[in-house]
């Protein structure tokens, strides 16, 4: 009995060391600040439509900024990370708290790269994707192999199956930040559109939210459904699914946010 009972100490001492330090590698978090927002373009790096989405979250109170990708937004992913974390460890060494990412098609591949090779989970409040390949996406297969010189490195990157997204898919999910991942079954550019479903993440089609809303894959940084889901989810201090209920008040949040 004596022994059982000292090997249950030390079991006890392990977990309460783990979970400890566990608790010292998470950030903490201030909902009252809730840290800088950045905003990651997709594939071409065109940032138009998430300047409007950072002016309707610096209109509701927060601090965002959009991410001037690296080249023409077309070369390699991982660099493409890189240069988040730089925006990243700026933003930190300017006093803010745990930022949220997110990313915008291709944009949240490249969050997700961050967060495996950046130790994301220790800097990132939540992490948000729109629309995101981290499956690949079909158009990205038939460019490389119908039209090889027209598919830079950032679309062989996002063929399903590629040796990149097959690193992040052997990843786990229990170090990484919370996550919401939306889209949009009207999704003619990312094929299939449930890419975007993410393995231990809050996963959203926005037409289980709005049922019959009509969102293109063009449309997602600026519609108001996602507009207001984001706004609410920013102002959240826990992650939840907006449901079918929230549906009237998301997209009212959305257009005057």
């Amino acid at each position: 009995m004596l022994v059982a009972l000292l090997a249950l100490l030390v079991v006890a001492g392990t977990v309460v060391s783990t979970v400890r330090a566990l608790a010292s590698h998470a950030p903490a978090v201030d909902v009252n600040h809730p840290g800088d927002v950045l905003l990651v373009p997709g594939y071409g790096g065109s940032t138009t439509a998430l300047d409007q989405l950072a002016g309707k979250i610096t209109a509701a109170g927060g601090r965002a900024t959009v991410v001037r990708l690296a080249g023409d937004g077309t070369g390699d992913l991982q660099q493409q990370a890189g240069v988040l974390n730089g925006y990243v460890n700026q933003a930190l060494a300017a006093g803010s708290g745990p930022v949220t990412v997110i990313g915008y098609s291709a944009g949240g591949v490249v969050a997700w790269l961050w967060d495996v090779d950046y130790d994301g989970v220790a800097k990132a409040r939540r992490i948000i994707t729109l629309g995101s390949p981290l499956h690949g996406a079909d158009l990205a297969a038939v460019g490389a192999t119908d039209l090889p010189g027209a598919c830079p490195q950032a679309c062989e990157e996002l063929v399903p199956g590629s040796s990149m997204l097959s690193r992040l898919q052997g990843t786990g999910s229990a170090t990484r930040p919370p996550w919401l991942s939306l889209w949009t079954t009207d999704d003619q550019v990312v094929q299939p559109p449930d890419s975007a479903r993410l393995p231990g993440a809050v996963n959203v089609p926005l037409q289980s939210v709005c049922p019959g809303v009509s969102i293109g894959h063009g449309q997602l940084p600026t519609a108001p459904l996602v507009v207001g889901i984001v706004l609410r989810t920013l102002r959240s201090p826990a992650l939840t699914s907006p449901r079918p209920a929230d549906c009237r008040s998301l997209q009212a949040l959305g257009n005057t946010g």
